[in-house]
Parts: structure tokens; sequence; C-alpha cells
């Protein structure tokens, strides 16, 4: 684990957690968890861990969108959702 660093933000009762190079700047990681901490309460209302553990195909869903071969691919929230509800539809 020497070349890894792990990066977590604490929300509530969620902890959100990543393993990242050594090398990588870990304010952007920080900020790419608060986003997706962002997006997931914007899609479920307020986000718990209920939602995380019933839900957690929605939850990949978001995060593909969000994150691409581990590099941020996407940054607009609104962007995002309406790809995520526009999939959500289809199922």
């Amino acid at each position: 684990f020497k070349q890894y660093k792990l990066i977590y933000r604490r929300y509530a009762g969620l902890f959100f957690t990543l393993c990242v190079d050594v090398n990588d700047n870990e304010l952007v990681y920080f900020e790419s968890i608060h986003l997706f901490v962002e997006l997931l309460d914007q899609f479920f209302g307020n986000v718990c861990e209920l939602d995380l553990v019933f839900n957690f195909n929605k939850v990949y869903m978001i995060l593909d969108e969000f994150f691409l071969a581990g590099e941020v691919q996407e940054t607009s929230k609104q962007t995002i959702l309406h790809r995520v509800q526009d999939l959500d539809k289809l199922e």
C-alpha cells in the first residue's frame, strides 16, 4: 500500500473512501466525493445507508456516469442526473 493513499469523507453515518495513487492531488478527490454525495442526495432525496444498500445498482449507475477509468468524466450535476434518470426509465 505504499504507492497508494486512502482519501475519505464522512457524511452523517456514511463514509466514502477512495484509494488513489500517492502522487495524485487529494483535494480533487475530496471534491469528487462531495460532488458524488450531492448527486446521491439529489437522486434519492437525502441519501441514507438504506438507499445505498437497496439501490446499489442505481448508485453504480451514478458512479459510472461520473467516473470513467478512475478519472472524473463529467462534473455537471444536471447532466449526470439527466443521464441517470433517462437510464432509470429504461429499466
